[in-house]
């Protein structure tokens, strides 16, 4: 027994869904922007930004970290590290190993007055380095609070404010139509970064008018 064929409504519109679902996977997520104190790891003497949140990360003595308030889009790729250099020695050089304590080289890095939040000014305009002595198991924020008090943490336990700077507001997306001060923004769709080009609008929309006109020929034919 033979299938029964489709009728060619129903083929037009799965080929109108077809190339629905094909624009839509197509066209790349849309990235929000935002403005938020980013960390970073100094660890050799380089920038690599943190796997682990300051109130988790147990750094050892030696170690250098660091807080770049930034607006980004992707923090890993595009977030800028502080704007000091990541030496342990030149931080700690001035503070005495004491038994039973570690040393931790701490950057803070207030970003620019083009990064900070409506009505605010960074406190300073270049970082600030401090060398924080805690106990062998403090985490990075209690080396932080040591040095750059007060601070300031969200419900979710997300770093806030350093130094109470910014004295308001943690991590809200900011509009994604200006360029970040280090970044330039996302590439619009359309462009040759990924985003579907001119053509592929141009080859769905062809595809689209001629299963318009074989439809509209098959019903001129039914009622001849």
């Amino acid at each position: 027994m033979r299938g029964r064929r489709p009728s060619l409504p129903a083929l037009f519109a799965g080929i109108v869904l077809t190339l629905a679902m094909t624009l839509l996977a197509a066209s790349p997520a849309l990235a929000s922007t935002y403005r938020y104190w980013s960390f970073w790891d100094g660890a050799g003497g380089t920038w690599a930004y943190a796997t682990q949140g300051p109130s988790s990360l147990r750094p050892a003595d030696g170690s250098v970290q660091g807080f770049h308030f930034v607006v980004s889009k992707d923090a890993a790729d595009q977030a800028a590290p502080p704007r000091a250099d990541a030496d342990f020695a030149a931080i700690c050089s001035a503070t005495a190993p004491v038994p039973g304590k570690k040393r931790i080289a701490l950057v803070v890095d207030f970003g620019t007055p083009a990064e900070a939040q409506a009505g605010e000014t960074p406190p300073q305009a270049a970082p600030r380095t401090a060398c924080a002595q805690v106990g062998p198991d403090a985490t990075t924020a209690e080396a932080l609070a040591e040095v750059a008090k007060p601070l300031r943490y969200n419900s979710a336990a997300l770093l806030c404010a350093i130094s109470g700077y910014p004295k308001q507001g943690c991590g809200e997306p900011v509009a994604d139509t200006a360029a970040t001060p280090d970044k330039p923004t996302a590439p619009s769709a359309g462009s040759e970064d990924g985003g579907p080009s001119a053509g592929l609008f141009a080859g769905i929309a062809a595809v689209a008018a001629l299963a318009a006109a074989a439809f509209w020929q098959s019903r001129r034919r039914r009622t001849r």
